[in-house]
């Protein structure tokens, strides 16, 4: 009972308006490969200065620079822009589906009556 009651929510979180904006913000991102590759290289500068820190070594100017243009981009992205919006406006549903799910289990564990079904 319990798998199919979590089944059915599952169902209704991914057909929600806010879950449904942020897989179309994301099949977008996916095929502008040019914001797409931005954000690739961030994360490859990010790694290798993460790396280079971790050795003791301080990350190039040329590479802090790079990052910083390439982050002046990606922010400006209006696209960039919607996926953000949506994935926090996703994540608020979330938190309350999850005070939802607190509060029953609150009742549930006060409750002298066992339900099967």
């Amino acid at each position: 009972m319990l798998s199919e009651k979590a089944n059915d929510l599952g169902r209704l979180i991914g057909q929600s308006a806010e879950y449904q904006a942020v897989k179309r913000a994301n099949d977008a991102l996916q095929e502008d490969r040019e914001l797409l590759g931005a954000l690739q290289r961030m994360e490859q500068l990010r790694t290798e200065a993460q790396r280079m820190l971790q050795q003791g070594q301080q990350p190039t100017a040329e590479m802090e620079q790079d990052l910083d243009q390439l982050l002046t981009k990606v922010q400006g992205s209006m696209l960039y822009q919607r996926v953000l919006a949506a994935n926090e406006n996703f994540d608020k549903v979330m938190v309350q589906v999850n005070q939802w799910i607190l509060e029953g289990i609150k009742k549930g564990a006060t409750s002298s009556i066992i339900t099967l079904g």
